[in-house]
């Protein structure tokens, strides 16, 4: 089942019950006031990485942007039943690869980790958009192949492996060659 979920639309009314301006926000985010705009009109789906700088910037967790209702419970997923949270492309390239997220911890309230399902959809692109920003990742490789630009060196994993780090260091993940991957991803950012 597709969750539908406007991410712009909840970042904007975070961001004005914070009774913060979009210059303001950009200002605190190191994010441009134009992304942010586009951000909250839905017209653009942003990498990860000013998500996490405004997530961080408003005092709140990733996941507080993709929750409909929180939950102190423990909350399960059951293998047919994720839910589609967002879909990531590189906006800066036409060809950057596609990144669709099914949240494993919707919902769950107070959350230290963000946990994910994610296709990684096939990239033509050789010069990949490094990301960077607080926190610390873990990926391990459910099926097909997937390259990492870690700082200046790159990684390929298959089906099987994981690899984690400390996502301060400019990073992108991307599959590694026309068939897409698909990985667990846990991801950590300090509040």
């Amino acid at each position: 089942m597709e969750k539908n979920i406007q991410l712009g639309e909840r970042i904007k009314q975070i961001r004005e019950s914070r009774k913060l301006s979009r210059s303001e926000l950009a200002q605190r985010s190191s994010v441009s006031e134009e992304m942010i705009e586009f951000i909250e009109n839905n017209k653009m789906l942003p990498s990860l990485s000013p998500l996490l700088k405004i997530a961080r910037s408003l005092g709140v967790r990733l996941g507080t942007f993709l929750d409909d209702e929180t939950t102190s419970s423990p909350v399960i997923v059951r293998a047919d039943a994720s839910q589609k949270v967002i879909r990531f492309k590189d906006s800066s390239r036409l060809s950057g690869s596609e990144l669709n997220f099914f949240s494993l911890a919707a919902n769950k309230k107070d959350r230290q980790m963000e946990p994910f399902l994610i296709n990684i959809s096939p990239s033509s692109d050789n010069d990949p958009n490094l990301s960077t920003h607080e926190g610390e990742e873990f990926i391990y490789v459910l099926e097909g192949e997937i390259s990492i630009q870690y700082g200046q060196k790159k990684y390929t994993l298959k089906a099987g492996d994981s690899i984690y780090y400390d996502s301060i260091l400019p990073h992108c993940v991307q599959s590694a060659n026309e068939k897409g991957a698909r990985i667990l991803a846990v991801i950590h950012t300090p509040m």
